[in-house]
């Protein structure tokens, strides 16, 4: 691994209470996240996109190419306790937040392990800052709360109550999100959705502005 520390990510505390997850500062050491910050997607609009839908410069593709490996499959899988290995990874990247954006949720069943990879090399708003919560109804009721730094890594076991969102927030804010399928028709869904969502908001840019896309 030439960007991804993975001995971060085995060294990092597990919480089981009342889902898994871990939180990684430095999973990429602050000089390699800028690396990569200069070579992340330039992305106009709100919303996920698939990967094969943006365009990025060397260092990104070397670090999408680690994180698409085998030993970090394998780390993950010792983390969180699940066989990552040989299922299905769908990779989705967000360059911007809306305010709708960070209501509570938990994954669908699709997913087995969602984790998220941060690009910000800065956040001072309150808002953004992704909140790993006890229930689904009060974000304040918070088991962690994420700042969105870059090269921090925030990785969890999807279940029924892996719930998390976070305060409204309306800016840049750049994360590659990884899923773990439980099927190859599973992530192909997936990212059919996402590239219908995108190509709508395009659409809807270009005919009504951008204040009405948003």
């Amino acid at each position: 691994m030439r960007l991804i520390e993975l001995g971060a990510l085995r060294e990092a505390p597990l919480a089981r209470d009342p889902f898994l997850f871990t939180v990684v500062p430095g999973l990429l050491p602050a000089e390699r996240a800028r690396e990569v910050i200069e070579d992340f997607p330039a992305i106009a609009q709100a919303g996920l996109l698939p990967l094969e839908a943006t365009s990025f410069g060397p260092r990104f593709r070397e670090m999408i190419e680690e994180l698409r490996s085998a030993p970090v499959a394998r780390a993950l899988s010792e983390k969180l306790d699940i066989d990552l290995e040989g299922r299905p990874l769908m990779i989705t990247v967000r360059g911007r937040c809306q305010e709708k954006d960070g209501r509570i949720h938990t994954d669908s069943a699709a997913k087995l392990v969602t984790a998220l990879l941060y690009f910000n090399e800065t956040w001072e708003a309150e808002g953004g800052r992704l909140r790993l919560l006890r229930g689904p109804d009060d974000l304040e009721d918070a088991i962690a709360e994420v700042p969105p730094f870059a090269g921090t890594l925030v990785a969890f076991r999807r279940s029924e109550n892996s719930y998390h969102g976070h305060e409204a927030f309306n800016g840049v804010r750049r994360y590659v999100m990884l899923n773990w399928m439980a099927s190859t028709l599973a992530a192909r869904r997936e990212l059919v959705r996402h590239s219908l969502s995108a190509r709508w908001k395009r659409w809807m840019q270009r005919v009504a502005g951008p204040a009405l896309a948003k």
